[in-house]
């Protein structure tokens, strides 16, 4: 199938798609080129569709959540980028082990999810409260905070294979979680949705432990300016921002880029940031760091290219 012939199918199934569109304002970064084409699915049915006709066509496909820890070429990205933040249905059924599921479509942000648990008075992700991410990348990075990761609550999620054009599921151990990582990282799979096997709590509690790692955020976190949340991935027997602080990083500026002084674990947008200039940053921090310390820290931050 061509280019024409996707085009044609979304608009035959009344997907709203747009050509030549600008992704800065779909990332967190607020950095990026425009893609050949952003299509905006509003359930997941449309999605599935989608995803199923972009595959048929032959072109790259860049899936986009809230568009956190990710950043984008500013030459942009010469493929198909789904966007899937209006596919976020939450449903909610009875678990295992007198357990509650709540199973959360790709596009739901983990902030929400956690509301409603809270609302139900299950206990298991209150950690996610605040996360700006969404279920898809969330799974698919193992996302965490505060001790706490999806892997010890996601039973089950569900996925679109790109080559065989399927779909299927994938169960417990076989998510092969590790820190910062998930079999989806080696799949190329696209994940659909997911499921959080919580237990009851005590609602008051639950609220208070949210509250307080909200609070711990905004207090450390500069949640004030577009960022892709933390740069780099935890160190091996050192904590990777204390390093990049003792170095004298905090502040150093390329362009509209800057390391946090806030927090010297995340690169901020000052204005005007582009790709290029948050890449030069990264590596005089590894540089940096590595030149000092001798330590090698390590980009969690996902780097698009155009091609």
């Amino acid at each position: 199938m061509s280019y024409t012939g996707l085009i044609d199918i979304l608009t035959d199934e009344g997907i709203e798609h747009i050509e030549n569109q600008p992704l800065a304002p779909y990332t967190s970064f607020r950095i990026g080129g425009a893609a050949r084409v952003a299509i905006f699915p509003k359930n997941r049915a449309e999605a599935e569709k989608a995803l199923s006709a972009v595959s048929d066509s032959g072109m790259r496909c860049l899936v986009l959540g809230n568009g956190t820890n990710v950043l984008i070429s500013d030459e942009g990205f010469d493929g198909a980028a789904v966007m899937m933040s209006a596919v976020r249905e939450l449903r909610v059924s009875a678990g295992e082990d007198g357990g509650r599921v709540i199973s959360a479509d790709a596009g739901a942000s983990l902030t929400r999810i956690a509301s409603k648990a809270a609302e139900l008075s299950l206990a298991g992700l209150e950690f996610a409260f605040g996360i700006p991410g969404t279920v898809g990348g969330g799974v698919y990075m193992n996302a965490g905070a505060f001790g706490g990761e999806l892997s010890q609550v996601v039973t089950a999620s569900r996925w679109f294979d790109p080559e065989s054009g399927k779909t299927g599921e994938t169960i417990g151990t076989a998510h092969d979680f590790g820190y910062r990582h998930s079999v989806y990282m080696d799949s190329g799979r696209i994940i659909l949705s997911a499921d959080f096997l919580l237990h009851e709590g005590d609602r008051g509690e639950i609220e208070a432990k949210m509250n307080d790692y909200m609070s711990r955020r905004r207090e450390k976190q500069p949640l004030d300016l577009p960022s892709a949340g933390s740069v780099f991935k935890r160190g091996n027997g050192f904590i990777t921002a204390k390093l990049i602080e003792d170095a004298g990083l905090k502040g150093r500026r390329v362009g509209g880029a800057e390391v946090s002084e806030k927090h010297a674990g995340f690169i901020v947008n000052r204005g005007g940031a582009t790709a290029a200039d948050v890449l030069s940053l990264i590596e005089i921090m590894k540089d940096t760091v590595f030149e000092k310390f001798g330590k090698i820290i390590e980009c969690e931050v996902r780097y698009i290219p155009r091609d």
